[in-house]
């Protein structure tokens, strides 16, 4: 099946603002092929869809801290008036409850899936990152083993060069 839009373009429009991965409302209604106030009027028609886990507006620092963050030109911020909404995960798929659209469906199936795939890399990344801490830890318990065992070796390497060398003073022969 063709993709609308390409994973990695979904991708750079998640955000992380207040520990959530979000999607801001202009992005979403580029991707729908909507305007910005469009999508919106959907979803103050529609408000008791979209509580507050699902949907927030950005707060002034949010927005200017957005702002800085994304890529686009000046003429391109111009345009920004208002505070964006920014819409959960949640948000995004009750989105699809109001924008019913053959696009915007299309769409929305693969940012559900986006996320999907955002949480299963994530998962996979702090499984390996508990791996990695289990091998360091064997590897610091294991490193005061490591410098005993160094130690104990240079004794006996030291115990042993130290009786060769006795027997050779003493001038006796060892063996025939």
């Amino acid at each position: 099946m063709k993709e609308l839009i390409p994973v990695e373009v979904i991708e750079k429009k998640i955000f992380l603002i207040r520990g959530q991965k979000v999607m801001i409302d202009r992005d979403i209604a580029e991707m729908y092929g909507v305007e910005t106030k469009r999508l919106n009027e959907q979803v103050r028609r529609n408000i008791k869809r979209f509580p507050e886990d699902f949907m927030f507006q950005l707060s002034n620092e949010e927005f200017e801290n957005w702002k800085s963050q994304i890529a686009t030109s000046n003429s391109d911020k111009m345009g920004l008036r208002r505070r964006p909404y920014a819409f959960t995960e949640n948000g995004v798929a009750m989105l699809s409850s109001v924008l019913t659209s053959d696009r915007a469906i299309e769409v929305n199936i693969q940012i559900m899936r986006t996320f999907t795939r955002l949480k299963t890399l994530a998962l996979e990344n702090n499984e390996l990152k508990a791996i990695i801490s289990k091998i360091e830890n064997k590897l610091n318990s294991h490193e005061s083993h490591i410098l005993d065992n160094k130690k104990v070796i240079k004794e006996i390497i030291g115990t042993l060069n130290k009786l060769l060398t006795d027997k050779s003073k003493t001038g006796r022969k060892i063996g025939f």
